[in-house]
């Protein structure tokens, strides 16, 4: 299968575009078609491990990888020594019409560690198909647990290296410790004086500069990316959807041909967009609810089909959301402009030069009978999380208590009980204070730092603090580099880490 950019300008095989991560034109790779899957085929995956529905779907697109290379990559991705759980992703039951998937189970306790598992393997394959004998140098930015799984994926990994940048103070403690204090002569760890979207930006600037290129060049290296802008991060993703999907009918909480309802808490809008992806495929998802926090630029384009950053960033207790520059959705763009990346490119021109476009009446319509979408603030955000915990004895991260909150508004609003999944995305650990503080009061947190909370989390809900959380606590500091938030500097500190 080929794959095209969003801006109408390259077409690469697939182990090509998750070698390069980002298409020269500034575009984000797209398959030329979605693979379908017959409701007797999703019915197939009803008896399947984790591992075998994640060939069937991986197969399905990769299609310059044979499927005896995908079964190796997935085995080695998804070990019992890497995740917590057989199921890896376990769905779990909250109300007789409601589910969580709980996506946390892996090594860094985030979704992210669905994909970023099986990424490393995917592109140092993806480099030898193609004869790429330099160094690939992965560069990153994150809003709080890219980070980390992208540093655990890639620790030691040879022939390749891992550069994160982070907001410096955009993340929880616990998020920040995780990465700074990771291991693997091949980590390196650099704070940006600035948001998520100062990271964000500097990085794809770094991808787009063919001077940085010719010194990465010179030095041995070749860029590639472990954010979701990359496909070989977001196709891992699509598996969840349809595992969920089978799991819910084995478990006899659906019907086979069902519709059902997915709430998703996103800021890069990765997460939600796989499940888009899964919806094309042939997934019988009724509507994809979109969930954000106060940094609601998502919901309002939803809502009225205008994208605007001109608004003021807002600091909340679900900062892996905090974004206004929303990479994923251009690829959503694709499908909605019917794939005309000169429109595509009309829009991204406008969001960088006047930060907003508007995607007109009919193509918001359409997007209208697919998504939903609301957001919840720090005080809802808290209180769901309290109720969830008074009612279900459900523990969950502030993350997962906005799509929680929106979800629950989602089906006052429209009356609309179709069966919905919550899509929770990290353990509520990484989150201690915030989750105590939501529970107990803001005066169980004074005076207590992130791993004391976790004690004293652990102490009154008889949920275990995960062994990863515990061994931060004493683990030493290794990466203490920071820099300005703009592209050159964020250069400058690149070629001094990564090429001495």
């Amino acid at each position: 299968m080929s794959f095209f950019s969003t801006r109408g300008k390259s077409c690469v095989t697939a182990s090509q575009a998750i070698l390069s991560g980002l298409a020269p034109d500034g575009g984000l790779y797209v398959p030329a078609m979605f693979p379908q899957f017959s409701q007797q085929m999703i019915l197939s995956m009803v008896d399947m491990s984790w591992k075998e529905r994640a060939v069937q779907i991986l197969s399905a697109y990769l299609e310059d990888f044979s499927r005896g290379e995908i079964s190796e990559m997935v085995d080695a991705a998804y070990s019992a020594e890497r995740f917590d759980d057989p199921a890896i992703c376990p769905v779990t039951e909250i109300d007789a019409s409601t589910a969580l998937l709980e996506l946390y189970h892996g090594p860094t306790l985030a979704f992210k560690d669905i994909a970023l598992q099986l990424l490393p393997h995917l592109i140092t394959r993806s480099a030898r198909k193609n004869g790429e004998q330099r160094e690939v140098a992965i560069l990153t930015a994150t809003s709080g647990d890219t980070g980390k799984a992208a540093l655990e994926g890639f620790r030691d990994v040879p022939g390749t290296s891992c550069t994160v940048f982070y907001p410096l103070e955009g993340v929880s403690r616990i998020q920040q410790l995780q990465m700074t204090t990771t291991a693997g002569s091949n980590t390196h760890v650099i704070a940006v004086r600035g948001n998520f979207d100062d990271a964000q930006t500097g990085a794809k600037e770094l991808f787009s500069s063919a001077e940085f290129a010719a010194e990465m060049n010179q030095a041995g290296k070749v860029l590639s990316s472990a954010n979701s802008i990359n496909f070989g991060r977001l196709v891992p993703q699509i598996i969840y959807y349809f595992s969920t999907y089978a799991d819910l009918i084995g478990q006899r909480r659906i019907l086979p041909g069902e519709e059902i309802n997915f709430v998703v808490p996103t800021g890069n809008f990765g997460d939600i967009l796989a499940g888009y992806y899964a919806r094309q495929m042939g997934l019988p998802i009724k509507k994809l609810i979109c969930a954000s926090n106060r940094n609601n630029v998502l919901a309002d384009f939803f809502h009225t089909g205008s994208y605007s950053t001109h608004r003021m960033f807002v600091k909340t207790i679900s900062p892996s959301m905090d974004i206004l520059v929303s990479s994923n959705l251009e690829r959503l763009l694709y499908e909605t402009a019917d794939r005309d990346g000169e429109l595509v490119s009309l829009w991204m021109k406008q969001l960088k030069e006047s930060g907003g476009y508007h995607i007109g009446e009919q193509r918001h319509d359409w997007l209208s009978s697919v998504f939903a979408a609301s957001w919840a603030d720090d005080r809802e955000t808290k209180r769901e999380i309290r109720d969830l915990w008074q009612q279900t004895h459900r523990l969950v991260d502030p993350h997962t208590a906005v799509g929680g909150c929106v979800l629950g508004e989602y089906r006052r609003n429209t009356g609309d009980n179709t069966f919905a999944v919550m899509v929770s995305t990290a353990s509520p650990y990484k989150f201690a204070q915030d989750v105590l503080s939501a529970i107990e009061g803001d005066e169980a947190v004074q005076s207590r730092d992130a791993f004391e909370c976790a004690a004293r989390l652990e102490e009154i809900t008889g949920v275990p603090v995960p062994p990863q959380i515990t061994a931060l606590r004493d683990a030493p500091v290794r990466h203490k580099a920071v820099c300005d938030r703009d592209a050159q500097a964020m250069r400058a500190a690149v070629l001094e880490e990564v090429c001495g």
